[in-house]
């Protein structure tokens, strides 16, 4: 199954995502790493990545016995390898998809994970496969498939070198003209997302699968009614084909080697 939007290939079979772009983001999973600092961005755009961050949800509890108090499950990862079996025929046995179509799952929040499978099983958000698949799912179910992939890593993409400083302003800085905000901001500075705040982990991430996204997302596509589900749409609206492309390579090559600065790989 994928994490994709309406309209795009069909997949086999079902789990969910992805991004965004989070794609956001809905703007559609790396090696641990120590991250980097980032790059001062401009005033006008942190400003508004700060109003984008705003509407987070609260962090999950920390324990199982505070979970169990709070009534929020906790997913088993040992059920959830079963349970995510049908999902490698698209998103690959580990989250890794062989197919760029399909984002990559592996390092992706559990919550991300609920809340994207929740949606596809309420009819939030379209994918005419994904709803059949996720319709069935209870929800320890999405859990433990959510634990699963959140368990693996991203293998690492490669980022072309010709869009990496455009990609890079647009991750790390933003473009106050624009009035486009840092992704970084809600993603990270190595883009392994906030899953406290349920905002998706972006690197290694297929660019065609970000490109994609954004695209849709440009264009009015929509992954729910719910405050963080309208932030990447109002941004991806601001973006032209070329950051589109930039941003989406960028992304891609978005990774930290052990004990080196987040950066992106370049041929």
């Amino acid at each position: 199954m994928s994490f994709r939007p309406a309209g795009s290939r069909p997949a086999v079979l079902g789990y969910a995502v992805a991004l965004v772009f989070a794609l956001s983001a809905g703007m559609a999973g790396a090696q641990d790493a120590k991250p980097a600092a980032a790059t001062s961005a401009k005033p006008a755009a942190a400003a508004s990545a700060a109003q984008a961050a705003a509407p987070a949800a609260a962090e999950k509890p920390a324990t199982a016995a505070e979970a169990a108090h709070s009534g929020i499950k906790l997913g088993d990862a040992a059920a959830g390898q079963g349970k995510a079996a049908a999902c490698g025929a698209c998103h690959g046995m580990d989250g890794n998809s062989s197919d760029p179509q399909y984002p990559k799952l592996a390092g992706q929040s559990e919550q991300y994970i609920v809340q994207q499978l929740s949606n596809f099983k309420a009819g939030k958000r379209q994918n005419p496969i994904m709803m059949g698949m996720a319709a069935p799912l209870s929800e320890q179910d999405m859990h433990d498939i959510g634990a699963y992939f959140a368990g693996k890593s991203a293998l690492p993409g490669v980022a072309d070198q010709a869009l990496v400083e455009r990609g890079e302003q647009l991750y790390r800085q933003g473009d106050a003209s624009k009035g486009v905000p840092a992704c970084m901001a809600c993603h990270s500075i190595d883009g392994r997302g906030n899953p406290g705040a349920m905002y998706p982990q972006l690197t290694s991430q297929h660019a065609q699968y970000i490109q994609a996204t954004l695209k849709a997302m440009h264009d009015g596509t929509s992954w729910g009614e719910d405050a963080h589900a309208k932030i990447m749409p109002s941004i991806a609206q601001k973006l032209d084909e070329k950051d589109i492309a930039a941003l989406a390579s960028y992304v891609e090559g978005l990774h930290a080697a052990e004990g080196a600065a987040a950066k992106p790989a370049t041929p």
